[in-house]
């Protein structure tokens, strides 16, 4: 995650994008919520699986992200796959946009966390890995595991 600025509690990791994606670079952001949508998350009902980002009309959109509905609200509680607004500056929101449009690349979250009160979500610039890349990740991923057994 981001530099460490007072207390970080992770909530959620999105772990299949590691996988399938070549990071590039990583932002920390801000995202919209509502009421009942902290609560939930604070219990860590949210999922990044599914989750990526959108560039519409000058802003960044989390889409496909999963926040339970709240075991104690009311009918006010909110729809777990609205679309959540992100918040960076125009300049950061421009550059991204920007290397979006090259061929390729794609905005994903990466981790969901609290940082002091506020909840933020980590997302990166990606490139899709092919099969070949793949592989090779899990052939270092084993030869990693398999060092660490011998030392310990």
């Amino acid at each position: 995650m981001a530099e460490t600025e007072g207390t970080i509690k992770s909530i959620a990791v999105n772990r299949k994008a590691r996988h399938e994606y070549e990071i590039l670079e990583k932002v920390e952001t801000g995202v919209v919520l509502v009421g009942t949508e902290v609560k939930s998350v604070r219990q860590g009902h949210i999922s990044l699986q599914e989750a990526y980002v959108v560039p519409q009309e000058g802003e960044l959109w989390l889409e496909g992200c999963r926040i339970n509905l709240y075991e104690h609200g009311n009918i006010n509680n909110h729809d777990p796959m609205r679309s959540r607004k992100l918040l960076l500056h125009r300049r950061e929101i421009d550059k991204l946009v920007k290397r979006v449009a090259e061929k390729g690349l794609t905005l994903i979250p990466l981790a969901a966390y609290f940082k002091e009160r506020r909840l933020k979500i980590e997302v990166g610039l990606a490139r899709g890995k092919k099969a070949y890349d793949k592989r090779q990740s899990i052939k270092e991923r084993e030869v990693k595991q398999r060092i660490q057994r011998l030392t310990s």
